[in-house]
């Protein structure tokens, strides 16, 4: 009796507990501890975006919106209210961010980048990447993500996907409106510029834009 008490002993001091963050653990082990990841790599970091944004991706990669073998292994039979459990958890983490990478194209470039998401191209009709995802781009509530802290592969992957149709979002989609509009080397430069920015020291999504959206997303309550 004595044996058998002291082994349920052992066992109970090794049960892991049943919280959020040990449950998804299957997510940090991409995207970093908290969901931070890392200025390297694909992975995007997932801590701190707003919670309906990640709810968003959730549910378009479970509904084939997005493409990824493992993410939508993981999601494809969770109710959307795990999802929105999921999504706030991480919306709610707020690790350091990793330094901004070097921008290691020419100087044309760094400035074409900076255009297009300080001002966009008019005559391309491209509006300003400000526009959407706020003037410090740092998101807006309660679904536009912010962009920096993101590592440059991982941006151009992610145009580079709506541009070829492998990638969508809730009709009207309005990133796949706007990168059909962007040149290779316009995807380049703002994935380079973007990720060679710092990030504020309280970079946090703002409440609401100032002016309306320069045009309808679907993915934006109205």
């Amino acid at each position: 009796m004595l044996c058998i008490a002291a082994n349920a002993a052992k066992v109970d001091a090794t049960t892991v507990p049943d919280t959020i963050g040990q449950r998804l653990t299957a997510c940090t082990a991409c995207h970093g501890k908290q969901g931070r990841a890392t200025s390297e790599g694909y992975y995007p970091r997932i801590a701190g975006k707003p919670a309906g944004y990640l709810y968003n991706q959730l549910i378009n990669f479970r509904e084939g919106r997005r493409k990824n073998m493992m993410m939508t292994y993981l999601v494809d039979h969770l109710p959307d209210t795990y999802l929105q459990e999921i999504a706030q958890y991480f919306s709610e983490q707020h690790p350091p961010y990793p330094s901004p990478q070097p921008f290691d194209s020419s100087s044309a470039a760094f400035q074409r980048g900076q255009q297009l998401v300080e001002h966009g191209d008019a005559g391309k009709n491209i509006p300003a990447c400000i526009a959407c995802h706020g003037n410090a781009m740092t998101g807006v509530l309660p679904s536009t993500p912010g962009l920096l802290g993101l590592p440059r592969d991982y941006l151009v992957g992610q145009i580079g996907a709506w541009k070829n149709g492998s990638r969508h979002a809730a009709a009207p989609d309005c990133m796949a409106q706007v990168v059909q509009r962007l040149s290779a080397e316009d995807i380049g430069a703002v994935s380079a510029w973007l990720a060679s920015q710092p990030v504020p020291a309280d970079a946090t999504a703002v409440a609401q834009l100032p002016v309306k959206l320069p045009l309808e997303c679907g993915s934006v309550p109205r």
